[in-house]
């Protein structure tokens, strides 16, 4: 791993986000590039890397307002037109800076339940959320999700998203049962199959839509794959989505 080729992938992923750099841990998943593949060799802080690149540092914002947050997940509701899946958010805050990463929301509020939960009890009764309101109380369950942790119906919907290889390409889907679906590919293909890695999930449909589209100029067939070895390693570094 280059200095030149960490500066030019600073300079090419901030072109493709308008102009910013994107920040560290944004950079890694669109890029490879590890923190251990720079830091105390070319530089000490991610900021010194970017100013070589050519570009001012993202300025550290203080901690979001409770309204600003729930304004900016109501208005990715409204365009959705539901309560957004997490790879959906993830996907939106590609298009859009401004949307909060899901994890200020988790840290913040807790699962996808208790988000709709905050959202539902925050709106309710005010003029021009009726409609928010009332798709989130589909969403929160007063019997099961009152105490933060309780994870009894986020098991029961828990499944995977797997990448298998088979001869030069490699396969993304999803199934509650990984290692049952790898049996049942295999006897399909006359070349042997083999699980690389699964991804964990409460969202397996949004999950593999993700990264579907991820990789939609590497497709070859169906839900098969050119990829590389970048490629590989980012879906590897997931281990829950």
């Amino acid at each position: 791993m280059t200095k030149d080729h960490i500066l030019n992938e600073i300079r090419r992923t901030a072109e493709a986000n308008g102009g910013v750099p994107l920040g560290m841990d944004r950079f890694l998943l669109e890029t490879g590039v590890k923190e251990s593949d720079w830091k105390g060799k070319f530089w000490a802080r991610w900021n010194e890397a970017v100013r070589e690149a050519g570009f001012e540092p993202n300025q550290k914002r203080g901690a979001f307002s409770e309204n600003f947050l729930l304004e900016k997940f109501i208005a990715v509701i409204r365009e959705f037109g539901r309560f957004p899946t997490v790879a959906e958010l993830r996907m939106k805050k590609r298009s859009d800076g401004s949307i909060p990463n899901f994890k200020v929301y988790e840290r913040r509020f807790g699962t996808k339940a208790q988000i709709a939960a905050k959202i539902r009890n925050h709106y309710k009764g005010c003029a021009g959320y009726e409609d928010i309101v009332a798709l989130c109380s589909t969403v929160f369950d007063p019997q099961s999700a009152d105490a933060k942790g309780d994870t009894s119906s986020a098991k029961d919907s828990i499944g995977f998203v797997y990448l298998m290889k088979s001869g030069r390409f490699y396969k993304i889907g999803r199934s509650n049962a990984a290692g049952r679906r790898e049996y049942e590919i295999s006897i399909q293909l006359p070349e042997s199959i083999r699980t690389v890695h699964t991804i964990r999930t409460d969202d397996p449909v949004g999950i593999e839509e993700y990264w579907h589209k991820r990789f939609a100029q590497k497709r070859k067939n169906g839900e098969w794959f050119d990829l590389d070895a970048t490629d590989i390693s980012a879906f590897r570094r997931r281990k829950f989505m």
